[in-house]
């Protein structure tokens, strides 16, 4: 995943831009940038690894020595970015969020025009480098942006720092949201709509699927108008969003309290307390005790003082062990006690199954595991989640091939999403008992859309539906 911010302002905009990227950092662990512009002095960027310690540790430099008036910011699990190119549109620098399934098609294509891409270390070629190159194909920015958005299967979202402004695209389906903050003398651009609030800047307005807006210290002028069709990621509610985001008029910590509300209406087991997975299920499960009446408590702690970030070494095995060794357990509300525990999603499984164990361990009488999603039967075909890598990880693949016998058709796998059959029923006992949970009921999917409040035809639930 990743997130981004930009700032046009009469005065220096790196104080906002620095603070604005930075209440991004959830989104992305592993790249992180900031690029200015300044009248005199033009175009600066700079780019850092921010695996091992945080943003602001690492940009703290920068904070300091960075001028300029326009500028923009990106944290990102994948590329490094902003990059700053020169074109025949002049100098400018972009940051995006998304994710292009068709890279290799249009860069054979641009390729014919004799150019040249970076190749980055694992062979491929930077998303936001290409996003450019696709850019100047066209005459202007507006054209470039739209010729971009049409052509990239997927999804992509972007910044554009230039010395007249910032253009700020959402995707042609509103997957991911942008939104605009005002305050005297400027305006911004961010992916998380809290980021600015501290700054000064006040709501202006989120832009629509496919529309372009140009941002300068005095406007935010529309330049292409929204489209109608709208599919924002519903698993931004679920998971990605900070608590005190809101995307389309609805925060994400009150449509988790709506979640967990709706998982306890359906249940019937009685556990002695309820607990969320901290962060993320910490709020679903607020929901469910605050309807079932039974006492929400925290048996296990999150140390946070030395771990500002998730390093995560490549070996998975060592990844396990540094995510158990972050949760603390609290014996005392865990001895001889039955547990219902909420957290986000099951993925792989890997870490529940630890954490449930964990808790056994330390004396649970019982662990109940309700997520606050369906099973997440289809990789996402439209944003880069970085916590499911290949669709045959996912523990939901793993059992339906253990049932079937080996790799089934799509049709077959939306059998196994459709919580009304025998095949749903089949798979999650399976998840269960290679999870080694007391019990297992996942979130109902029209249950996880009532919880959300929009209309059913704007969010995308392609990760446990399979439909587009």
């Amino acid at each position: 995943m990743g997130g981004f911010f930009g700032v046009a302002s009469k005065e220096d905009c790196v104080f906002d831009l620095f603070f604005g990227t930075d209440y991004h950092s959830h989104l992305g662990t592993r790249r992180a940038g900031l690029a200015v512009y300044d009248s005199e002095t033009g175009f600066e960027k700079s780019i850092h690894k921010i695996e091992n310690s945080p943003f602001r540790t690492k940009f703290e430099k920068e904070a300091n020595s960075m001028h300029g008036t326009f500028g923009i910011g990106c944290i990102s699990d994948y590329e490094a970015q902003p990059i700053l190119v020169r074109s025949h549109h002049g100098s400018f620098a972009i940051a995006t969020v998304g994710k292009i399934n068709n890279a290799e098609e249009i860069t054979a294509e641009i390729l014919k025009n004799k150019t040249h891409f970076f190749q980055m270390s694992n062979g491929e070629i930077n998303a936001t480098e290409l996003v450019a190159s696709i850019i100047n194909q066209k005459d202007n920015f507006i054209d470039g942006i739209r010729y971009a958005q049409e052509i990239i299967e997927g999804s992509m979202s972007m910044l554009i720092l230039t010395d007249k402004g910032i253009y700020c695209a959402r995707d042609k389906m509103g997957r991911t949201p942008i939104v605009l903050g005002h305050k005297e003398g400027a305006y911004c651009a961010a992916f998380e709509s809290f980021s600015y609030l501290n700054l000064g800047y006040t709501d202006y307005r989120e832009l629509g699927p496919g529309e372009i807006v140009v941002i300068d210290s005095e406007h935010a002028r529309t330049l292409v108008a929204p489209g109608k069709e709208m599919k924002i990621c519903t698993f931004l509610w679920i998971y990605y969003g900070y608590p005190s985001s809101t995307y389309e008029g609805v925060n994400v910590e009150q449509m988790r309290y709506r979640c967990g509300k709706l998982l306890a209406k359906r249940d019937h087991v009685k556990p002695d307390i309820v607990a969320g997975v901290p962060d993320s299920g910490t709020a679903h499960a607020i929901g469910y005790a605050n309807e079932s009446g039974i006492p929400f408590s925290r048996p296990f702690i999150k140390y946070t003082p030395t771990w500002p970030r998730s390093f995560m070494p490549t070996i998975q095995k060592q990844r396990n062990l540094i995510a158990k060794m972050k949760l603390l357990p609290v014996h005392d509300l865990i001895n001889g006690k039955s547990l219902l525990i909420i957290d986000d999603s099951i993925v792989r499984g890997t870490q529940l199954r630890e954490t449930t164990e964990f808790l056994y361990e330390s004396g649970a009488k019982e662990v109940h595991i309700r997520p606050a999603c369906p099973p997440l039967v289809f990789g996402c075909k439209f944003l880069n989640f970085s916590r499911s890598s290949s669709e045959m990880e996912l523990i939901t693949r793993k059992v339906i091939s253990e049932l079937e016998g080996g790799e089934v058709s799509e049709e077959v796998l939306r059998e196994y999403a459709d919580y009304n059959s025998e095949k749903y029923e089949k798979m999650v006992e399976g998840i269960r008992k290679k999870l080694n949970f007391t019990s297992l009921r996942f979130h109902r999917l029209d249950d996880m859309i009532e919880a959300v409040g929009i209309d059913e035809s704007k969010l995308c639930t392609y990760c446990w539906s399979g439909k587009e």
